[in-house]
């Protein structure tokens, strides 16, 4: 692999993402209660009571979802496949040199923000999340972190570029 701009763009795009988000843990992580099954924990109101701070550990992925997996599974699901598919997506970005810039962004911001996940179930078992927005009862997130922001951003940003490359309207290449 060539060390482009390109390529220098997509390593540091990856490179901050996972910084920013593992601080971002550790900070909460080192001063803010944690919420467990016998205690709500600290929460931090950040705007009002519509974005706030909490420490939360999650055991599973997006929501939590696959938490209650055992053994092998959990493995395969939370740990090996991301990989697997971080992966095919890198290969994907290094390779297509047609990726305009902010596709360029939000592919190397889902690959980051995963990585980064990736890394606390490897390392911790666990992902600590720490960010929850409710602006109604209904209208609200769940429990996320800066890794879920950036892989979320990133889709965002691909749905905008599919969207205005379908209605043709050029972007300028790195």
């Amino acid at each position: 692999m060539k060390f482009t701009r390109r390529t220098a763009f997509i390593v540091l795009t990856i490179v901050l993402t996972i910084a920013v988000d593992q601080i971002s843990k550790v900070l909460v992580v080192n001063n803010i209660e944690p919420r467990t099954k016998t205690s709500y924990g600290e929460t931090i109101s950040l705007i009002g009571d519509y974005f706030t701070m909490m420490h939360v550990k999650n055991e599973g992925a997006f929501l939590g979802m696959g938490s209650d997996l055992e053994g092998p599974l959990k493995i395969v699901l939370l740990l090996v496949l991301p990989v697997i598919v971080l992966g095919f997506v890198l290969r994907h970005i290094i390779k297509d040199k047609s990726l305009d810039n902010w596709s360029l962004f939000a592919f190397a911001s889902i690959i980051g923000g995963g990585i980064a996940n990736v890394y606390d179930r490897f390392a911790y078992g666990e992902v600590t999340d720490f960010l929850y927005i409710q602006i109604t009862d209904t209208i609200r997130t769940g429990i996320f972190n800066l890794a879920d922001l950036s892989v979320t951003t990133g889709m965002i940003i691909l749905v905008v570029m599919m969207l205005k490359k379908k209605n043709n309207v050029p972007e300028q290449e790195l």
